[in-house]
C-alpha cells in the first residue's frame, strides 16, 4: 500500500520555483514544489524534486530569502542524482533603487562527482525598472567558493590531482518579471554568469526563462526552461545541461 501511494505521489504533475521578489511588502511569502515521474516494466525510472522558497522580514528594513531543494534521479536502479541546493541572501532595505545584500550558498552534485559547494559573499542589487507588479533587477556581488570533488580527473588538465578547486568569483545576475496581456502570461527570468577573478578558464553561467499562465490566484501553469554550463568538470562529462519542464506553480501569495 505504502509503495502504490509513493507511486501515485511521484507522478503528480512537475511543479517548478515561482520567482520571489524580496522587494514586495508582504512580511512572509512561500512557495512549495513538488515533481514526481515513475515509471516502470522495461524501462525503469523514478525521478523526485522537492523544493521551497520563503521570504521574511525579522525586521523593519531587512529581508531574508531562502530557497531549497532536493533532486533525486535513478534510471534502470541506478542512482543518477541525489543534489541538494540551498540559496541564502540578506538584503537591507530591498525597496530602494539600489541596496546592499549578503548571500551564502551550499550544493552538492551526484553526477558531477561534487561532493559539497559553499560560496559566502556579498554584493548590491539595482532595481532598474519597476511599474506594477513589473520588474527587473541587476546585480552585481562577490564571493569566495570552496568546491570538494569526489575525483581528481578533470577535463583541464592543469586542476589534475587535486580534489579541491577554491576561488574567489564575481558574479553578475539578471532577474526580472512581467505581467503580460492583461495578466494571463507571466514572462519571468533569472540568470548569471559567474567567472573567477583568479583563473579566466574557470566560470560558469545559468539561464532560466519561465512562462506562467495563472489557473487560480494561487495556481499558474508553467512551462520553464533551464540551461547551464560549467567550464570545468570531471572527466568525460558534459558541460552543458539542458531542462524543459511543464507543470504547475503554488504559492501563498
Amino acid at each position: 500500500m505504502l509503495k502504490k501511494f509513493i507511486y501515485i505521489f511521484l507522478i503528480l504533475p512537475t511543479v517548478p520555483f515561482a520567482q520571489i521578489n524580496e522587494s514586495d511588502s508582504l512580511k512572509v511569502k512561500a512557495d512549495l514544489s513538488v515533481t514526481g515521474f515513475w515509471q516502470g516494466g522495461n524501462v525503469e525510472t523514478l525521478i523526485f524534486r522537492a523544493k521551497s522558497g520563503v521570504t521574511y522580514k525579522p525586521w523593519k528594513k531587512w529581508v531574508v530569502k531562502t530557497q531549497n531543494s532536493y533532486v533525486y534521479q535513478e534510471f534502470g536502479r541506478e542512482k543518477a542524482d541525489a543534489d541538494i541546493l540551498s540559496l541564502n541572501f540578506l538584503y537591507f532595505n530591498p525597496e530602494k533603487k539600489i541596496y546592499p545584500q549578503i548571500l551564502g550558498f551550499f550544493s552538492t552534485n551526484f553526477r558531477r562527482e561534487i561532493n559539497s559547494r559553499s560560496l559566502l559573499g556579498a554584493g548590491v542589487t539595482w532595481q532598474a525598472y519597476k511599474k506594477d507588479k513589473d520588474w527587473l533587477k541587476f546585480s552585481l556581488t562577490s564571493e569566495y567558493e570552496q568546491t570538494n570533488f569526489n575525483n581528481t580527473n578533470f577535463n583541464l588538465n592543469e586542476y589534475d590531482g587535486s580534489d579541491e578547486i577554491n576561488t574567489f568569483r564575481a558574479t553578475v545576475w539578471v532577474n526580472g518579471k512581467y505581467y503580460m496581456f492583461k495578466d494571463k502570461v507571466i514572462l519571468s527570468h533569472e540568470s548569471y554568469i559567474q567567472p573567477s577573478l583568479e583563473e579566466s578558464n574557470n566560470y560558469r553561467w545559468r539561464a532560466d526563462f519561465g512562462l506562467e499562465f495563472p489557473i487560480w490566484k494561487f495556481l499558474n501553469f508553467k512551462i520553464n526552461y533551464l540551461h547551464t554550463f560549467e567550464s570545468i568538470v570531471v572527466e568525460n562529462q558534459k558541460r552543458e545541461d539542458k531542462f524543459l519542464t511543464f507543470g504547475l506553480t503554488l504559492k501563498s501569495y
